[in-house]
């Protein structure tokens, strides 16, 4: 059994897809394919099961992660055996994009002092990783899901815009104003789809992808915009936030971990971090 096929099935188990885990390994897929076809083969066991969606692991899948991931955290342990100082503990943190910097950066200051000589390594959530810090619905199968923040969306207005004297703002205000327009957001989604059902003009005067360039943009009057209620937006001069009649729009953004690394020092460390983040955050 070779190491390299145990690896795969590794990223392939957290993934939930063999087209992520190649990419997440950078390896072709037919790499992926044919290890783990070799382990089924070799065990005699079927490890996932094939769907449009990806792969969902099977209950032996389940038996063998435990395994896999000791043996590729024992690889890491002899690679640092005789290197000078403390082991470090490495983690692998995936993390969507747009998350608000103060709150990030607080919780990634938590993690570094509740977890001694972390490694702390940041990469796309699609990619292989210990856990994941992701919206609910991006949640995969086989994993488990801690949430620790509520984003809630409102109108964000340029205060020298007589529309930020609103305390309420409706739909049919926003015809042929200016906006900010953000993809993907499926808020804004939401947003237009309510306006075209008023028959509301959707006017987009500046095309962006993250939430961190969009309130300056605000601020500065070019238009307004959909954004979350982060503390640092709340408090970010030249704007105001005004909540939309008759329209709620929330994300729960939390920490995807794989149900079976429950009981993992690591994990439950980790677990712990957030969820004093989620009582801060009330």
């Amino acid at each position: 059994m070779k190491l390299r096929s145990l690896k795969y099935f590794k990223s392939v188990y957290e993934l939930g897809s063999i087209t992520a885990a190649a990419k997440a390994c950078f390896v072709s897929q037919p790499s992926i394919t044919a290890a783990i076809s070799q382990l089924e083969q070799l065990l005699d066991i079927e490890l996932f099961i094939r769907h449009a969606g990806g792969v969902s692991p099977t209950s032996a899948a389940d038996k063998l992660y435990p395994l896999a991931r000791e043996m590729s955290d024992n690889e890491q342990a002899i690679l640092h055996l005789f290197s000078d100082g403390p082991i470090p503990i490495p983690l692998k943190l995936g993390l969507m994009r747009s998350l608000g910097a103060e709150r990030m950066s607080s919780l990634l200051n938590d993690l570094s002092k509740r977890i001694d000589n972390l490694e702390l390594t940041l990469v796309d959530p699609d990619e292989a990783c210990d856990a994941r810090v992701v919206l609910s619905q991006s949640v995969n199968s086989g994993e488990e899901f801690l949430p620790i923040w509520q984003d809630k969306y409102q109108l964000a207005i340029p205060k020298s815009w007589p529309l930020s004297t609103k305390p309420v703002i409706t739909l049919s205000d926003l015809d042929g104003i200016a906006f900010i327009n953000r993809t993907p957001c499926d808020a804004l989604e939401k947003l237009k789809q309510a306006m075209a059902g008023k028959g509301v003009q959707f006017q987009s005067r500046a095309n962006i992808r993250t939430i961190e360039y969009a309130w300056p943009l605000v601020s500065a009057g070019v238009g307004l915009a959909l954004l979350p209620d982060w503390e640092e937006i709340k408090h970010s001069d030249g704007l105001v936030l005004r909540p939309i009649e008759g329209i709620e729009l929330i994300k729960k953004i939390g920490l995807a971990y794989t149900s079976g690394r429950l009981s993992e020092p690591l994990i439950t460390a980790i677990i712990s971090v957030c969820r004093a983040s989620q009582l801060r955050a009330g």
